[in-house]
């Protein structure tokens, strides 16, 4: 009830207001109000936003679906746009830009626009890892070693984008079987879940674990870009990895403007933008600063968004039970 009171005061009064866009953003609150912040000072349009994880913002867009309150979903994996896009939720919107996408880094009719790249990391604290007498994980299997049991953190898949993108990954990279059966193993070793893939970042930064697994941009913003003493590591045998997306929301309160936040974030001004936050940006005119990940740098599996978002509903269901038995 307190959740639905907060939005009923950010869009109430809003949604009439000709110079307002409602959004939904899947990133860090507070990277959320930087980005509004210089929209807002580009183009003398107001945005009201409130910050959720993937999956909390696509289950919010289903429910809202005979009366959208926003214009706008910012950030996120591509897996749950797709999901959206099929479920009828998504405005099919090309951003008025000179360059094209890849096709695995949009919808084919762009229901859904990528933005930037990450790929899953380790963060590890320096000092914790090194009293248990262990380097920091350079592989899967490392995450099971006796020394990291009850140490390390992930959010739950069924509400962050980023724990299912480390699911579905290792679905992908290791087949069913062994896939399920390190999953399971894995659970002994956490600490505990979090709703938000990045939160992981600073548990491993404060010391509550010794191990994060999260996206790399997230590692290098929230650890050492934090003053945390985390180290980035990546699983040698390969890694899957992000395209953050963007979309129109059908029907959404002030599409106009909607359209303009999209066109502005798919531009070169927008997405450079990103770099504060290690996010390495798909804008082909922006070249990654030094210290950010790029694809080049990292084993990365060929992960297959459309079918981590096929799979979607399965892979959680037996997630749960797997985990809990």
């Amino acid at each position: 009830m307190k959740y639905l009171l907060i939005l009923f005061f950010l869009f109430s009064c809003s949604k009439s207001n000709e110079n307002t866009v409602n959004i939904y953003s899947s990133v860090d609150a507070k990277e959320t109000a930087h980005y509004v912040k210089k929209f807002e000072k580009d183009t003398g349009i107001k945005v009201n936003w409130v910050r959720m994880s993937t999956g909390e913002t696509l289950a919010r867009l289903l429910a809202e679906q005979n009366s959208p309150q926003v214009s706008v979903w910012f950030g996120g994996t591509s897996p749950e746009f797709i999901t959206a896009t099929k479920k009828g939720l998504l405005e099919a919107y090309k951003p008025a830009v000179n360059y094209e996408l890849d096709v695995n880094q949009r919808d084919k009719d762009y229901h859904w626009t990528g933005i930037y790249f990450g790929a899953i990391g380790f963060a590890t604290n320096d000092k914790i890892i090194k009293e248990l007498g262990v380097s920091p994980p350079q592989s899967w299997n490392d995450l099971l070693r006796p020394e990291l049991k009850g140490k390390v953190s992930m959010a739950y898949p069924y509400t962050s984008g980023t724990a299912y993108t480390v699911v579905s990954s290792i679905l992908q990279m290791m087949g069913e079987e062994k896939g399920w059966e390190f999953i399971k193993n894995l659970n002994g070793q956490i600490h505990h879940y979090n709703k938000s893939g990045s939160a992981a970042v600073t548990q491993a930064g404060i010391g509550e674990i010794a191990v994060g697994i999260s996206f790399s941009h997230d590692i290098l913003k929230k650890g050492k870009g934090a003053g945390y003493p985390v180290t980035l590591s990546f699983p040698n045998e390969g890694t899957g990895f992000e395209v953050g997306s963007m979309a129109l929301v059908k029907n959404g309160p002030n599409n106009t403007l909607g359209k303009k936040f999209i066109d502005y974030f798919a531009s070169t001004k927008g997405q450079s933008e990103f770099s504060k936050y290690f996010r390495v940006a798909l804008n082909p005119a922006i070249t990654p600063k030094e210290g950010m990940v790029k694809r080049s740098e990292v084993n990365l599996i060929e992960f297959d968004a459309l079918k981590a978002a096929n799979e979607q509903a399965r892979v959680i269901e037996q997630w749960k039970t797997t985990v809990t038995n």
